[in-house]
């Protein structure tokens, strides 16, 4: 009985984990589709503004109104586009116009808000109206829906909307700036580095930190905001660790890691290594609050988000004069989560006495107590929120596709589906990499990390979700292919 009131909280935590990660994802997904516009603005800012590399007051003229009204405006349009296709994509527009005129701060979380907002209006009053339109009539009704209703929108927006949320931006613009004036900022790590380890990090730095370092950062031609999730320093310091002092069977998947994590900027390759070892989240904290009190003390800041959190990425969006200042934090950060590391790993004495639950990147092992069950071995049903349910399950042979998911779609899961493409090419398998909220209804197998399975199970509950654990060298890739090559059962 002790074991079913233990799993059903599991069970429990985990919905509650999986809807926080779905918000988030929700909030990134309107950001991460549109960061080459971010990059955009921020490069012309660099360069053109009074204090950039090349200033030119006439090409600085770009920056007010791009930060102004076209990022928030993609915002708007990408987020109702989320929720109701093109149709919604337009009116989230629209109303996201209104927000823009009726405030004098950048729209950001304004766009955030409205943009689905009206998409979701507009998703209603197509269901109201379908199959109750006249033929012939169809294009004058959705026509002058779309228009009314996002003209609508847009006058609440500049009346109501609006005023609010820049009344809430300039508050959070005030608690950052006690923040920074009282020296504080670095006690924010303790809550983003354990968030990021739940693969929120997207969220935080897209739908927190990005819209208020942008105001900043139009105000001052930077931003330190940029470099409180994005410091690339405590995941590096931690997988050099485990790498010098992590158990033996990991160690060799390590290097590939820190390239991959470093140079790529695709951070979420070392939150597998954090959550093997959940003491060691103590390091990224010590090392995140390092790297921005460092950049306190420094005065650092980067002029627009670096996205991925690559090194290069880093170093093309710091303003002039802040190259060594930026570089210093990051090796700060990197030298405190490398030294608590080592520290609660104890130098490597006992590694492998201590955790067995890693898994073996040389052979396709049996997975340890709490990982996801064989490919071809699994139960035939598991137990969810009190009721017996059967797990989907697929012939190897019929598989011709294969759906990686990650939290947005554009970081992890384009490496995993480059490795993947490779592994299975020979056997007529494509692969394609999504966010796991878009995942396709017609997916028939999902590849996901265990931590996102249950949000793709509730995407598409009648798919295959593989989950995996290590985004290098997890046997479950090894499994997976091997269930397609000999058309075993793989089940979900």
């Amino acid at each position: 009985m002790t074991t079913d009131v233990s799993q059903l909280k599991h069970l429990q935590g985990n919905g509650v984990r999986a809807r926080i990660q779905r918000f988030g994802g929700n909030l990134a997904g309107m950001i991460m589709p549109n960061i080459g516009a971010f990059i955009a603005w921020g490069l012309i800012t660099a360069l053109f503004i009074p204090t950039g590399w090349l200033p030119n007051a006439t090409l600085a003229e770009l920056v007010d109104p791009t930060i102004k009204f076209l990022l928030p405006i993609l915002i708007g349009y990408t987020g109702g586009r989320m929720v109701h296709g093109q149709r919604g994509a337009v009116v989230g527009a629209i109303a996201t116009m209104g927000v823009i005129v009726g405030a004098d701060v950048p729209m950001f979380l304004g766009a955030m808000i409205i943009g689905p907002l009206a998409a979701l209006l507009m998703k209603w009053f197509d269901r109201a109206l379908e199959g109750k339109i006249k033929s012939g009539f169809e294009m004058l009704v959705n026509n002058f829906s779309a228009g009314i209703l996002g003209g609508a929108m847009a006058l609440l927006g500049l009346v109501g909307i609006g005023p609010i949320v820049e009344a809430l931006t300039n508050g959070a613009s005030n608690v950052v700036d006690f923040l920074v004036d009282n020296s504080l900022l670095p006690l924010v790590s303790i809550v983003v580095e354990p968030a990021k380890a739940l693969f929120l990090n997207n969220a935080i730095n897209h739908g927190v930190f990005g819209p208020l370092g942008l105001e900043q950062a139009r105000e001052t031609g930077q931003s330190i905001l940029y470099m409180i999730e994005t410091n690339p320093g405590p995941g590096l310091g931690i997988l050099v660790a485990f790498w010098l002092f992590g158990p033996r069977k990991t160690r060799p998947t390590a290097p590939g890691a820190i390239i991959i994590h470093f140079f790529g900027g695709i951070h979420e390759i070392y939150f597998p290594y954090l959550l093997m070892k959940p003491k060691l989240i103590l390091a990224a904290i010590a090392g995140g609050m390092a790297g921005v009190g460092t950049a306190l003390v420094t005065n650092s800041g980067l002029v627009a988000p670096p996205a991925p959190g690559s090194i290069f990425a880093y170093m093309a969006v710091t303003p002039r004069g802040g190259h060594l200042s930026v570089l210093l934090s990051i090796a700060v950060a990197t030298a405190v989560s490398f030294i608590v590391a080592a520290v609660l790993m104890k130098f490597g004495r006992g590694a492998d006495a201590d955790d067995t639950s890693a898994p073996d990147p040389s052979a396709a092992a049996a997975p340890a107590a709490d990982a996801p069950p064989p490919l071809d071995d699994a139960p035939a049903s598991a137990q969810g929120n009190g009721a017996t349910t059967t797990r989907p399950v697929i012939s190897g042979s019929d598989v011709k596709s294969i759906v990686v998911a990650c939290d947005a779609g554009m970081g992890s899961s384009v490496m995993l589906a480059s490795q993947m493409r490779t592994r299975l090419k020979p056997y007529g398998v494509t692969v394609e990499h999504v966010a796991v909220n878009d995942i396709p209804a017609g997916a028939r197998l999902v590849l996901t990390h265990a931590d996102l399975a249950d949000r793709a199970r509730s995407t598409v509950p009648h798919a295959v979700v593989v989950e995996f654990r290590m985004f290098l060298g997890d046997p479950a890739f090894d499994r997976l292919e091997n269930a397609i090559k000999e058309g075993g059962e793989i089940r979900g």
